[in-house]
């Protein structure tokens, strides 16, 4: 199982510099391309960072330096031409993902597309490029690098042999790949929001707090970690986008509780911003 030699991550956020940092630790060349100057130069700094951290750790598998030199961040689309893969990885909004997905493919028309959404329809996404059997969803998990599961989605014109191929280099970066069609929420963010949803609606009507309401989960159910402090890791305003995204598709079983709006309006968007349902 061989990775793509040169990996493309459009946007070099929290999950665009983790999935760089996962291509960089297995082998690739990882080229991150950010809006600005300054952007790019943050992205390079936290992608650099969590290698170091992961050096320290003993969990890198390959000298720092060697992973770090092969990384490269720009402002430029047109240096993502050599790139076999690029995965989008900006925020989940669907007019900002498909202008990022047609702009890679115009820039590396040769590459396989990948979006790291984790909601979102890909034939949906899909609908604007020129080549839609090259495109596919690989939905990674916060925090990337330790996270050992892939969410592969595959499209209407999502060909098998990309499904196999997909199927390959998740293993071959030490995770596991599960294969669903496309579908709202998937399989993961589906099944996820809706415990979550639950939890928060607990904790609005004072059944338990926060840290027992996450304390049954983890210790009843071996869950690793609760649904309400999962959120604050993955963010509020995510949480509260793909719950109203779920909303509209599957109905008011997922329509957002008022303790998540109220918490966002507020600024208080999880481990990000130091408070959410927990302080950070």
């Amino acid at each position: 199982m061989t990775l793509p030699r040169t990996v493309g991550v459009f946007g070099g956020g929290r999950m665009g510099s983790g999935i760089a940092h996962a291509f960089l630790a297995s082998g690739s060349h990882v080229i991150v391309v950010e809006n600005d100057p300054e952007a790019a130069d943050q992205a390079r700094n936290r992608v650099a960072d969590g290698l170091a951290k992961a050096h320290d750790k003993g969990r890198l598998g390959v000298p720092l330096q060697d992973a770090v030199s092969r990384l490269r961040t720009t402002t430029d689309p047109g240096e993502l031409a050599p790139c076999e893969l690029i995965v989008e990885a900006v925020p989940e909004d669907a007019a900002l993902k498909a202008q990022v997905l047609a702009l890679a493919e115009q820039r590396a028309p040769g590459a396989v597309l990948a979006s790291n959404t984790s909601s979102l329809s890909i034939d949906g996404l899909a609908a604007g490029l020129a080549a839609p059997d090259r495109f596919l969803g690989l939905h990674f998990f916060n925090p990337v690098p330790v996270s050992d599961l892939v969410e592969i989605v595959t499209g209407r014109s999502t060909t098998p042999a990309l499904v196999t191929r997909a199927q390959d280099w998740v293993v071959a970066l030490g995770k596991t790949p599960i294969t669903v069609s496309d579908s709202p929420g998937f399989a993961s963010s589906r099944l996820g929001v809706c415990l979550a949803l639950e939890a928060m609606r607990m904790l609005e009507e004072g059944v338990a707090s926060a840290a027992d309401i996450d304390t049954a989960m983890t210790l009843g159910y071996r869950h690793p970690m609760g649904p309400l402090r999962t959120t604050d890791v993955v963010g509020l305003d995510v949480r509260l986008a793909i719950a109203e995204h779920l909303a509209g598709e599957l109905g008011p079983r997922f329509e957002p509780p008022r303790i998540l709006r109220d918490l966002v309006a507020a600024g208080h968007l999880g481990r990000k911003t130091g408070q959410g349902f927990y302080t950070w």
